[in-house]
């Protein structure tokens, strides 16, 4: 019996109109379906192709033991989630080298952050893996403020919320353009980097982008609310321009 293939599918920002042609394809198309969610949760990337999946459709929610319950430093942290994709990963190849294809639905990109990316390393030598591509969530946060990010020579960094302060102000300082990603609980963190990388007032917050519920508005003006993890902070790059 030949085996099945593993499919790391990108559903985009949250937008199903934003799916390629190839996503859109296997989704419909899927006998069993595989998915990240917090416990208790729909789960974003079941979200967004609700309207999709196929009458009868098998799926596997892969639930996270944990999320913001211990710190990233915790030694226990990076040893419950390794349990945790390797018993994900078991069941997949399982279900792969039984001949069956499963479609694992990926909000954004597979590869930019994604969890998939842990099955990805898991799997590869040992069934066929397909990855497809998609708009990252950062794309369609910076195209909902309605100004291109990067002109000319910009460089352009991205930048993870959960970094030590000192780390963030730095690199905030020494970039034309500016993506933070995983925002939540990081939020005040984030503003002070913004402000001493002297950052702040240029800074635009959208939260949900693509999605019925997206939000856009200056980071000043967003008052001192906590925002959700589907959050994203652009900051626009000035650079060369004819």
């Amino acid at each position: 019996m030949s085996a099945g293939t593993i499919y790391g599918v990108g559903l985009g920002p949250g937008d199903p109109d934003l799916l390629s042609v190839k996503s859109d394809r296997l989704v419909r198309n899927a006998k069993n379906v595989a998915f990240f969610r917090k416990a208790g949760r729909k789960g974003q990337s079941r979200q967004i192709a609700e309207s999709m999946l196929p009458e009868g459709v098998i799926e596997f929610a892969m639930e996270y033991p944990v999320t913001t319950e211990i710190p990233l430093s915790d030694p226990r942290y990076n040893e419950i989630l390794v349990a945790f994709y390797e018993d994900c990963a078991t069941h997949l190849r399982a279900l792969a080298q039984s001949g069956e294809d499963v479609v694992v639905l990926c909000e954004g990109d597979p590869f930019f952050y994604g969890s998939f990316m842990h099955m990805y390393e898991r799997l590869k030598n040992d069934v066929p893996v397909d990855v497809v591509p998609a708009i990252t969530g950062m794309s369609g946060a910076w195209t909902a403020t309605g100004h291109p990010i990067t002109w000319g020579d910009d460089v352009l960094t991205v930048l993870m919320g959960t970094l030590p302060e000192d780390e963030l102000s730095r690199r905030m300082a020494d970039t034309d353009a500016l993506v933070v990603m995983k925002i939540g609980r990081n939020i005040a963190k984030v503003r002070s980097a913004l402000r001493t990388a002297g950052k702040f007032d240029d800074a635009w917050i959208v939260e949900f982008a693509t999605m019925p519920n997206q939000t856009v508005s200056k980071l000043s003006e967003a008052g001192e609310k906590v925002t959700p993890y589907f959050s994203i902070i652009v900051v626009h790059g000035q650079g060369r321009r004819p």
